[in-house]
């Protein structure tokens, strides 16, 4: 199964939630356009994550991807 769905609006929306890191870094490591966020916005470790990318924006239950 994938770790992604298209939500309501149309956009790619991890749904796994947001407590899945061991999948999100994983993600992260398949994903190209892969860009860490500012410092300030890091919620994670290891910086390379889904949760940290630059691309990212929150939902309430998870984030969608702006990429990919």
């Amino acid at each position: 199964m994938s770790s992604w769905r298209v939500n309501a609006e149309g956009q790619r929306e991890f749904r796994l939630g947001r407590n899945a890191f061991s999948t999100a870094e994983r993600e992260s490591q398949n994903c190209a356009d892969f860009r860490l966020d500012d410092e300030d916005e890091l919620v994670v470790d290891p910086d390379r994550s889904c949760y940290n990318c630059r691309y990212r924006r929150w939902t309430t239950d998870s984030f969608v991807c702006l990429k990919g």
